[in-house]
This record gives C-alpha cells, structure tokens and sequence, in this order.
C-alpha cells in the first residue's frame, strides 16, 4: 500500500486546511481555566436558589446568570468536543469531551432549580413582571414557552435528579461514536487501479461511487463486514438509547416519545405523520426512479451497492478544495454581499476542518457555540458531490453567524426543525450556478440526477429512518424487548417496502441501521425530508420573485429561535402544516424523472 493511499494522521495535514481551535482557547491550559471558573460560578447560582420568583429583578438576575454559564459552558464543550471529532484516538481529546459532557450534566443539575421556581409562581404574576418590567422584555418568547410546558417540568428536586443523569443517558451515542471511529477496523479491498487499499467511513463512500461495480460490491460487503462483528454491542447501545427517549418520556407526561421530542419545539406530531404518510403515498415514484436507473446502467439487477453510482461518470470529475471554493462563493452571489462576506471569513478565518485523517470523525456538520466560530467538519475526497457537501455545510454555519449576530443568547440558536433549510437551499444555489455558467449537456445530466439522488437519499431515505426510528420507539413503549436480530427485521422490512422490487435485497443492508449516528439523536433524522421541502419551496420563490423573497430569506436566517420554528417558515413562505410542501417536492421528483428519461 502506498504512502498516498494511507489515511494520513492529523499531523501530516497542513495547518491550513485544520480548523483553528485557538479562536476559543489558545491552549488546553486556557480551556482549564474556564472550566474552573464555571465551577466558581455555580456557587453563585446556589445562592439565587428558592428566590428566583422573588421579584422581577430575582427573576432577571437568575435568567441572566443561567445564560451566562450556560454561554462559558457551550463554549468549553464545544472546544472539547472539537478536540475530540479531530482525532478520536487522542486519548486528550477523550478526556476534554469526557470532561466536558460531564461538567454539562453538572451545571445542568446546579441550574435545575430555575424553571420549577418558575412554573410555581402564579403565570399571571410572571406575566405581569414581563409587561411592567422592560428588561424582562428578552425573555417574552422564551417564559411564555416556559410557561406552556407547565405539565412536562418537574419540581426542582426532580429537575436536579434528571439533570444529573444526563452524564449517564449520554453514554449510548458516545459509546457509538467511540467504538465505529476509534474502535472498528476496516479491512481493505482492490480499488480499480487493483492496488490494496484500506476502508475508512470516508472512502467506503467514495467506493459506493465508483464505475466499477467490482469496486462498489467489495466495498460494500468489506464495509458491513466490520459491523457485522460489533452488531451485538450497536444494538445494545442502540436500545438503551432508545429507552431513555421513552423514560424521559414518561417522567415528563408527553403520550409518547415522538411528542416529547417534538412538543418542546412547538412542533406538532402531526407533522411527522404527515410527513411519512405523504411520502408512503409517492413510493410508486421512488419504485420507477430505480427502474430508470437499471435501465440507464444497462443492468439485469439493480443492488444496494449500485444506488450511489454515477449514472453520469464522464461528469464527475476531480474537484480541488481551492476550486470548490471558488464555485460556491460564486454560486452563493445572489444572497448578497454580506452573505458573501460571512463565507469568505469562513474560508479565511480557518473554520473548515477539510481532510479525512486517522481517528478523525467520519462525515460532515457544523458545529460552534454563541461565543465561536461555526466550525465544519468536512472528509474531502474532491469530488463534485464533495463540493455539496461543502455547500451544504456552509448553509448550516451561515445560519449559525446570522443568528449570533442578531440574536441574543437566549435564542442565539435554531430549533433542529428547520436546521436543514438553509444547508439545502445552499445546494440548490449551487445547481444553479452551475446550470447557468456551464453549457455542457452532460454536466445538465449529472445535475438532474443529483437533484433526482438528493430527492431520493433526503426525502425518501430520511423518511424511511424516521419511520424505523417511531417503529422502535413504539416497540420500546409498548415494552417489546428491543434486541439486535429485531432491529434488522424491522430495518430490513422498511427497506424493502421503500425500494420495491426494483432493487434485489442484500442481506448486509439489514444491518444499516447500525451505523446511523442520527438514531441516537431523538426523532432527527425526520427534519431532513421537512428541511428539504422547506428548502425547495424557499428556493422556487427566490427564483420566481427574487429581492423580495431572498429579503424574507435573509431574515429568517437572523431570526434563530426567537419564534416558532413554523411561524418562521411562514413568514420566509413555507407552511410545514400542510402536506403541500412535501407534496409539491414529490412532483418536482416526478418532473426531474420525466426530463432524465427524455434525455437517455
């Protein structure tokens, strides 16, 4: 195996293309120090402890207190946690995120207190104090919140108990995150050149998109192959994650998982089963999607490890970091010069972690406190689809730097419900771009496709997660035992009512569901499909009516949670109540499909 097909370390990556964590601390030695200071801090906090509804300046010194060691904590945290994603081997790395998920769960018990002093305070008296008292102002949107989770906030003794057993009910997803980065072992394959080369979670992607189906197929069954062997573990980790979400649940008297999830966020349930209703509905478009795509590879059997590969390769060409970047500043122009601005600070100010390196943490987010960069985790393998990967993230870090600048701390941040949208849009943007600037047939070909696999691995994909991830949660509720060989069935049935007879079943795709990171994230992954749609539509009108559309756009960027995540969708031209949108996506996959079948 050659130096060049090795995974490198960390160290052999130039400093350039790793982000900048010295922005938060110039050490760990300065990281230390702030977390010694959040421990002086929480003796303050004790001592607001059974006044908090006192009086009006009470209530704001405590509000204002638990924001400021909630912003230090944030920030340690993520630095932490930066440590740790940058080489999940480190063993200093390990104990900074140890530490600091610890410490969190700390100062999460030490504030416990404030919302049950609250809540047993008369609403109109709070209310009144809102009104008479302008520093109070603020908090409107974030009591009156409060306030209407009145049955799902325990006592302060409760809340203090809870609190503390985050340190514990965190465990599932980390053990998840250290045994598939750190832990697993990959073997190699033959890539197309027949030299060896060893599976990472970056290349296994690469590999899935390959022209050479030899290379797709060892790739596929390597992969799963690794698993296969730590499946047991994953779905133990797995069902105590799960148990949690439903013990939760019950302590906070929601109906279900899925409402304790939602509920918080001003979400109604009825979004999510609107949402896999819908899509159940244009499974038929998704089954005729695969049949062209047979077609197109001039294949007998259409395979799992056949869906990701480029149906247009001639397109797909290499695509250096320094010219991705160039394509989506230029791609993002329309949203205008201070949109432009931010993202040429991103670039130069070092948030982008680029490269895949030993231990480093597979995928892509972004991912910063109030007080810090938006910083993206990216594993660039220069490849077009990379550069939306780039794009995408850009989205999320754009919606985070808006937000912060405008908003103040308490709703410095945005609900997970609509934390795809502007990621999503961002890619749109940069079909655009590239639609308008290349008149090249073939790349209009590629883009169709992309646009048909984004519709397809978004919307359809995240749909069929959501509907397992509300499957087991029902299981657990209903006190099934929630085991290894259960998850495989219920994945497997999922997957095939979702593909059809179109695409033959290999038995590794019923083990998938274990290497999903978004199952341990509380009902996520279904704000992908609602993201896209939102995304969709948003997009449609910034074409259709421009200046006043981005305006709106723009503004719902700034806005972070300082309303309902729906009313802001609204207001930017989207009602995620409605069917519509998802609706309206599915037809849109229905025109791409039309317009790739006329052109092969």
């Amino acid at each position: 195996m050659t130096e060049t097909q090795k995974v490198p370390r960390r160290d052999e990556i130039p400093e350039h293309y790793r982000w900048d964590l010295t922005t938060i601390y110039v050490d760990d030695a300065a990281w230390e120090q702030d977390v010694a200071t959040i421990e002086q801090m929480l003796s303050d906090v004790a001592a607001v402890q059974g006044r908090v509804a006192g009086s009006p300046d009470d209530l704001l010194a405590a509000l204002r207190l638990r924001d400021q060691v909630s912003m230090r904590l944030w920030q340690i945290y993520v630095y932490a946690n930066r440590r740790f994603d940058s080489d999940t081997t480190d063993p200093v790395g390990q104990a900074l995120a140890e530490r600091a998920g610890t410490l969190a769960a700390k100062v999460g018990a030490a504030l416990a207190f404030i919302e049950p002093e609250i809540l047993a305070a008369p609403e109109d008296q709070i209310r009144a104090w809102i009104r008479e008292y302008p520093d109070l102002a603020v908090y409107e949107y974030a009591l009156d919140q409060l306030l209407r989770q009145r049955a799902h906030v325990r006592s302060a003794e409760v809340e203090a108990i809870l609190a503390q057993f985050s340190d514990i009910t965190r465990a599932p997803g980390e053990i998840f995150e250290v045994l598939t980065n750190a832990d697993l072992h990959f073997p190699s394959i033959e890539d197309e050149q027949g030299q060896p080369v060893q599976l990472s979670h970056g290349r296994f992607l690469r590999f899935l998109r390959s022209p050479d189906r030899r290379v797709r197929r060892d790739a596929f069954v390597g992969y799963y192959s690794a698993f296969q062997g730590i499946r047991n573990t994953l779905g133990a980790s797995l069902a105590a994650q799960v148990r949690t979400h439903v013990l939760n649940a019950k302590v906070r008297n929601y109906a279900s998982s899925l409402e304790a999830a939602l509920t918080p966020n001003d979400i109604p349930v009825e979004v999510y089963h609107n949402l896999i209703a819908t899509v159940n509905a244009s499974l038929p478009r998704l089954h005729r999607y695969f049949q062209a795509r047979r077609k197109i590879m001039g294949l007998d059997e259409l395979h799992f490890y056949d869906l990701y590969a480029p149906l247009v390769p001639e397109a797909d060409v290499a695509v250096p970091y320094e010219e991705a970047e160039r394509m989506v500043r230029a791609a993002f122009e329309p949203l205008g010069d201070e949109y432009g601005a931010a993202v040429a600070q991103a670039f130069r100010s070092r948030w982008i972690d680029v490269y895949e390196n030993i231990g480093k943490r597979s995928g892509a987010y972004s991912d910063g406190s109030y007080t810090t960069a938006p910083f993206m985790l990216l594993n660039y393998q220069e490849r077009l689809n990379d550069v939306f990967t780039l794009a995408h993230e850009l989205g999320h870090a754009m919606h985070s730097y808006f937000t912060r600048k405008t908003q103040p701390y308490i709703y410095g941040d945005y609900t997970i419900f609509v934390a795809e949208v502007a990621s999503t849009l961002n890619e749109a943007l940069l079909t655009d771009h590239l639609l308008r600037t290349r008149d090249d047939p073939i790349l209009r070909r590629y883009l169709i496709v992309e646009q048909l696999e984004d519709i397809r691995t978004t919307l359809f994909r995240q749909t069929m997660f959501a509907e397992f991830e509300l499957e087991i949660h029902r299981r657990a509720e209903t006190g099934e035992p929630l085991t290894t060989e259960l998850f495989s069935t219920i994945y497997r049935d999922l997957v095939a009512r979702y593909h059809g007879s179109e695409v033959a079943l290999d038995e590794q795709i019923a083990l998938e569901w274990a290497r999903i990171p978004h199952f341990y994230y509380n009902f996520y992954v279904y704000q992908y499909a609602t993201g896209l749609s939102a995304a969709l539509a948003l997009h449609k009108r910034i074409v259709q009516e421009g200046s006043p559309a981005i305006e709106r756009y723009l503004h719902f960027l700034r806005s972070g949670s300082s309303r309902p995540s729906i009313e802001l969708l609204r207001d930017a031209g989207v009602d995620m109540l409605s069917p519509a949108p998802i609706q309206a996506a599915m037809d849109h996959f229905s025109a791409l499909l039309d317009e790739l079948e006329r052109m092969t």
